[in-house]
Order: structure tokens, then sequence, then C-alpha cells
């Protein structure tokens, strides 16, 4: 018996090491034959089924399975209609098929199925390596199930930008030669959209745990693999510009609709605010010292002692919710709450919901009360609407809550990774949809504030994101990072490669969320490396997308813990900001508009420069500001790095540069020494740039009559279209709003100020412009220029003066 064991043994596992070679081998899915549908074509093969489908000229879709026929699935990511007709050329070369549009010509090799990309000149774009599109037979967390996975070659001379924010990594921003993970957890997060300076992108529409292998075949290929699936399916987006990549991507997954005005001001928030009368405190600190804010947050356990998910705010602490966001409003302050989609046992909305059958069987273990509450089904529709229901009717309409702060939205149940790939939801298995949770609680959230609260813009933080998220009025922030300079610099390059995947709206904690060698996890903001790490996160936070303070400890801008001179600082960028929201709103009103991206990776515009495709810690804020943080500890603490004063700030070449403290002229194409004094964020406008400045306000929206500044940064030609609303609601939807384009022509000196098209109600019909032409003493700064060269009074008519 014990021979005949070991024989089976010995057997048992060639059996298997000769399953696991097969299924590793490359398929080499022979096309037998193929045939043209209305918008796509449809191949079969030897070993499964290829479907090529034509979205637009620069924009296809490839799937491909192994099976007979094509499992039913109704994508989570893509929101755009099915094309019903494209156009399109198709043509037999022997061994090969040739799909040709306006843009594209597409090689399908007969041998290999493998897929050539090139522009309509024949020019290669990329193309899928011989190993192309595979499945391969696995057993993950007990289940049975097959991987997916699609190859691609990859020269040597291609940089790879996006796949989300991972706030602890510490990789290149470049992930040619470097692996990612794709799997959305407490404190990594995963968007499988890959864009590169070859001119494509690239969206793989899949739900499961991933990996992006960057490395492969000495550096050759790369690929991407999911470890679930019945189907590869990627979509492939033509360029060449990483614009127009972001574009096709958010035609076919979902436009971000705009936030209200306000949300482009300072945000305050701490972990935590505990009462109602402490909150008010807050209020009364920034607007009785004239400082500068837009919206207080109330983060978790308003809700204690009661189990969380209550939705009942504590009424010993809080009195009277709807009174305190009334006080706040009278104050011109909006209120963001934190709302998470756990429940603790006991409660009425944990019943009702448990009743219907809308729990998993995933928990989070509830460090604070010890207990292991349970996430609600995100991916059944009727859950998400009973979730809304009840947390509208308990807090945000009742209440009058103007944000939502998406929390915990992994979910998250800490290194019980396998149980979340076992549970079931109503869509199917956990596994399939292990990254897909936040995408479709936030779509729940949005569905129902846009139906009951008509009046306000949506507007979610959210902790984790994924592909077509940003249709949800979703903000990504980076998690819960440390209060440390490497911390800094980790998030520099994560947002920038968020905004490289499609999400157009990022931010993170500025000053850190907590800190990981202090006991309690507050660090002591009064001491000096603390005080000079938020000064600099703070400089980094006024050119971010959305500007937050949040974390532990006191660091409102009016805080004893800031000495004056720190105080100063903080006060000149926080003006700075609100002076930019001309500048910023107008950016916002272009992502909604023509699905631009604010926070720009340098290859937005500036892709064939090899000298910034490595470059972790600069971007463009919008077309003007290259933003260059200081991210190294320089004046303070044991690391300090006495006597530097200065950082190296590479100034991308084919361009000059205006440097925006002393507007001096540089040219593109050299690395410079920048001054980074403490008070001093290395800036730098692209010449030909028109920033149009507001006056000096307390809050986004408020009425003044004031001028707006201009200010041209010469050397260039250049434009800036200007966009306007009423600052919230939804009307601009149909129409009501207006834009004009401020266009300077450098050889002429002539600034010329269009015909405004279109109105909105309450629209100012004159504004007062100070033109500035920045030169040396001139216009350099954040202040006012109290000298203009020109003044416009403009009432919508076009209008050329010469300077």
């Amino acid at each position: 018996m014990k021979n005949n064991r070991s024989g089976s043994v010995v057997y048992s596992l060639a059996a298997s090491l000769l399953c696991s070679l097969f299924f590793s081998v490359p398929s080499f899915a022979r096309v037998v034959s193929y045939s043209r549908d209305g918008a796509g074509v449809k191949f079969k093969l030897d070993k499964g089924l290829m479907y090529l489908l034509v979205w637009r000229p620069d924009l296809v879709e490839v799937k491909y399975t192994i099976f007979d026929t094509w499992p039913g699935r109704k994508s989570l990511v893509v929101s755009a209609p099915m094309p019903g007709q494209s156009t399109f050329g198709l043509e037999d070369r022997g061994d090969s098929v040739l799909i040709t549009t306006s843009r594209l010509k597409i090689t399908v090799d007969k041998r290999t199925n493998a897929i050539r990309y090139a522009d309509k000149m024949g020019t290669p774009i990329t193309s899928e390596s011989d190993r192309n599109k595979t499945m391969s037979a696995a057993t993950i967390a007990g289940i049975d199930t097959w991987r997916c996975h699609t190859q691609f070659n990859s020269p040597a001379d291609e940089a790879l930008f996006g796949l989300g924010c991972h706030p602890e990594d510490s990789g290149s921003i470049n992930y040619k030669g470097r692996d990612q993970t794709l799997e959305i957890k407490y404190m990594t997060g995963a968007i499988p959209v890959l864009l590169s300076t070859k001119g494509y992108g690239l969206l793989w529409d899949n739900y499961s745990a991933s990996k992006f292998s960057g490395a492969q075949d000495n550096d050759s290929r790369f690929e991407y693999s999911s470890e679930s699936g019945r189907m590869v399916d990627y979509y492939f987006f033509y360029g060449p510009d990483f614009d127009r990549i972001i574009d096709l991507y958010r035609l076919l997954t979902g436009k971000a609709p705009m936030f209200a005005k306000w949300t482009f001001g300072l945000f305050q928030s701490q972990d935590r605010y505990k009462t109602q009368e402490e909150i008010l405190s807050v209020k009364d600190g920034y607007r009785n010292n004239h400082i500068p804010v837009d919206a207080i947050v109330q983060d978790w356990y308003w809700w204690s002692p009661l189990p969380i998910g209550s939705h009942v705010m504590n009424h010993e602490r809080y009195p009277d919710p709807k009174a305190m966001i009334d006080e706040l409003h009278r104050a011109h302050i909006h209120a963001m709450i934190s709302i998470w989609p756990v429940f603790g046992s006991g409660t009425k909305d944990f019943d009702a919901l448990k009743t219907k059958g809308f729990l998993t069987s995933i928990t989070w273990d509830n460090f604070v009360t010890h207990t292991f509450d349970t996430y609600y089904d995100a991916h059944n529709p009727a859950a998400r609407e009973l979730y809304w229901d009840q947390a509208r009717d308990s807090v945000v309409k009742r209440y009058g809550w103007d944000a939502w702060w998406v929390d915990q939205c992994e979910p998250d149940n800490g290194s019980l990774l396998d149980e979340r790939r076992k549970a079931v939801f109503s869509v199917g298995k956990g596994i399939d949809y292990f990254n897909s949770y936040s995408l479709e609680h936030s779509k729940g959230i949005y569905k129902g504030w846009r139906r009951d609260i008509p009046g306000k813009r949506v507007f979610c933080l959210i902790r984790q994101s994924f592909a077509g998220e940003q249709r949800n009025a979703a903000v990504l922030w980076s998690s819960d990072i440390s209060c440390t300079f490497s911390a800094l610099r980790n998030q520099i390059p994560q947002g920038i490669n968020a905004c490289v995947s499609g999400i157009p709206y990022w931010t993170s904690d500025i000053g850190g969320y907590m800190s990981r060698v202090s006991p309690d996890g507050i660090p002591d903001w009064s001491q000096p490396q603390f005080r000079e790490l938020f000064t600099r996160w703070f400089q980094f936070g006024t050119f971010s997308p959305i500007m937050r303070i949040h974390g532990k400890g006191e660091r409102a801008l009016f805080s004893r813990n800031w000495d004056d001179s720190t105080r100063a600082i903080l006060l000149k960028y926080d003006k700075m900001r609100y002076r930019l929201l001309p500048y910023v709103y107008s950016l916002a009103g272009r992502t909604t508009l023509s699905n631009y991206t604010m926070m720009r990776g340098l290859a937005f515009d500036f892709r064939n420069d090899p000298g910034v495709v490595s470059i972790p810690d600069q971007y463009m804020f919008g077309p003007a500001f290259l933003v260059n943080p200081v991210t190294t500890q320089m004046y303070s603490g044991p690391h300090a790095m006495a006597g530097v004063g200065s950082r190296k700030v590479y100034l991308p070449k084919a361009v000059r540069w205006v440097d925006f403290w002393t507007g001096e002229t540089l040219e593109g194409g050299q690395t410079v020494d920048a001054d980074a004094s403490i008070g001093t964020l290395p800036l730098y406008v692209r010449a030909g740039s028109i920033v149009p400045l507001g006056p000096d306000v307390e809050y986004a929206t408020e009425p003044t009559a004031k001028a707006t500044e201009l200010r041209i940064y010469p050397g260039a030609d250049g434009s800036f279209p200007v966009y306007e609303d009423q600052g919230d609601g939804y009307d601009y939807e149909h129409g009501a709003y207006a834009t004009y384009t401020l266009s300077w022509n450098d050889r002429s000196h002539e600034l010329t100020v269009s015909d405004r098209k279109g109105s909105f109600p309450g629209m100012r019909q004159s504004t007062l412009f100070h033109v500035v032409l920045v030169r040396p003493g001139h216009g350099s700064g954040p202040d006012i220029c109290a000298d203009a060269d020109k003044r416009i009074e403009y009432r919508g008519q076009a209008v050329t003066v010469h300077l």
C-alpha cells in the first residue's frame, strides 16, 4: 500500500505539472474564420473566440475567451451605449486580417491572433506579444476559476503611467520595468488604466485582484494578469496626446460632473471633532480671524456610543445638528460628514438590511468597540437604495449636510482577503468583484443625491476608487498616510498617476493623517520639524485639485501650534489658493465640458521630452503652472540638510518658463537650482500663459466688485478659456453657464478677450480686469499688483488691448 500510495502521489504530481504546463504555455489560438458585424469583427479560433469591436475610429475593444460562448456580463465600468454600427475597412491579407479606421490600422495575425496597432500612416503604436491573450485554470481561496492574461511588447524608450493610487508605494512613477499589485485593500488602490508615451492607453475591464508586470522578458514586454474571469476584455485608446486618451476614456466610462465652487476652497478637518460646540468654535477661529475657508468636516464616531451604522448623531454632544449646520451656512461655511458602509448589530438600520438579505459576510474588525461589523452589499441596486434612504432620512438631508465622506469602502476586512473572495454579492462571487465595491457604493450615493437633493452638487470624498468612479462625483484621497516627509514624497507621484488613470480629482491629508511613532498617533505640531512638514505639505495642497487639512492633532490655520512665521507662510498660500479660484474653477469647467485633467503628469504636455519620464515630483497644474513641491526636510530636526535652501527643477524643453516669484524668464531643457526657502514653493509659469487671479476673499463665492487680475507671462502666444456659472446646482447641464477666451499675441503684444458665450442667472454683466504683463519686479509673486498695465471694463463684447 505504501508503494502504491507513493506511485499515486508521483502520478498526481506529474499530472498536475503537465496540466500547469499546458495552461501556462501560450495558446497560440489560430484564427479559423472571421465575419463582420455592424460594429466589429468576430473571430472563431481553434481554441475559443475573439471579438474586436470598433467603438470609435481611435477606440477599440478586444475580447477573448477560450470558451465556445461569450459569458453574459454587463460592464460595471463602461457607461456609454455599445455602438450598433461602426465605419471601418476589412481586408484579408492571407496570413493576417487588416481592420482600418480613419485613425488606425489594426492587424490580426491569423496564426496567433496577436494584434498590432498602427496609426493611419502605418507607423507602429504598440502590439500584443505572441503570448498575447491567454487564460489558465486556477483554484484561489478554494474557488475554481480562470486567470486572464494579456501581454504587450514594450520598446526600451517607452514610459508607462497610471494604475491608480498606491499611497505607500515609493517606486518609480514610470511603470516601465517595474511591477504593481492591483488589489484594493487598506492603503492599496487599483485603477486598471495605463497610458504610454507611445501615444496609447489601455483599460482592462476586469474587477478581480490583478497584477501588472512591467519587466517581462528582460524589460521588453509588460503583462496584465487578473486572478479571475471568463474572458479577457480590454480597451485600446489612441491619442497620441494624453488629453485625447483621457477624453476617450471618459467618453466611454462617464464624464466627471461639476463640483460646487466652494469645494475648490479650503477644507478644514481633524480626527476628530467630537461636539457641536467644537465644530462651531472652528468656524469662529477662521471667520473671526478672517482666514479663508469653505468647509468644516465631521469625521467618524459622531454616532458613539451607538453602533456604527446607527445613523444617529449623539444628542448630548450634538444637541441640534441642523442648527449647527445652519449656523455654518450663515457664516458661508459648508459641512461634510463621514458615513461608512459598515453596520454594527442591534440597530434598526442593520435589522432592515439583514431582513432583506442585503448584508454580506464581509466584516470589519472594529478596534474601537471590539466587534465585527458588517458591510452591506453595494453591488445590489436595492441594497444601495435602502442604504441611501437610511442615511438621507436620518442624517444627510435631515440636517442639511453638503458633502459625503465615503470612508472605509475597500471593503476593509484586514488581512482576511480570501474571505472577500469567498463572499457572495448579488451579482456573483467576491473573487470576481474584488476591486469594484467603491465604484458601486458611490453609484448609489450619487444616484440618490441627484434625485433627492437636486439643488446641491454631489461631492464624495472617497478612500478607494476604480475605473469609472469619476462619473459618481468622487474625489479620491490617499487614505491614512503617515506624518513624515517620506509620505509627502510618495504622494506626488501617486496623485499624478491617479489622475493619469482618468480620475480628475485627487487629494491627500495635508500634513499626513497620523504619526506611526507617537503612542497616540498624534504628532506634536508645535515642534519645528512638524511645522516644516505641514508647511511643505500645505504648499503642495495649494496646487492640488482639492485642498484639505486633515489628520490627528490640531492643525487649523488659527491654531496656537503655529508660530508667527509659520502662520504667515500658511496664510500666504491659503490666500493664494483663493486668488487662483478663477483659474481653478475654469479648469474644473474644462474638466466637465472637455474631459480635461487638472493635475497633469509631465507626459501630458511634454510626452516627447525624454527628460520628463522619470521625474516623480514635478507636474503641471493646468496649462500654466509647473509645480515642484519640496519634500526634503531642510530646516529642522535631526535629518535637516543645513544650508541647502534649494531643489533641482527640470524645465521641460521646447518652451520658455517664467519664475513665478521673480518674473525672470528661463529657457526650457535645463535643470536649475530653484529657491526652496521655507516660504517658497518653486513655481514656474509656461511662457504664453494667461492666469486670471481674483481679489482677496474669505470664501469661494464671496460677492465682490473688485478687479480680477489677468497675469500675462510673455514669450509665446497663448490662450485660456474662462468658465463661470452659478457655483452650485445642475443648471449648467442645461446650458446655464458662460465662457470667454483670453488670448495673447506675443508678437504684437495684444491681449484679446473674446465675446462671452452663454449666460446664467445672477451672472455679472460687467467685470473689471487689471491686466499685468509680468516681468522682473512687476507682477511676480501672489500679491495683488498695485500698478496694472491696463484696465478693461469687460461687458461681454470682444475687446483687444495693446501692452
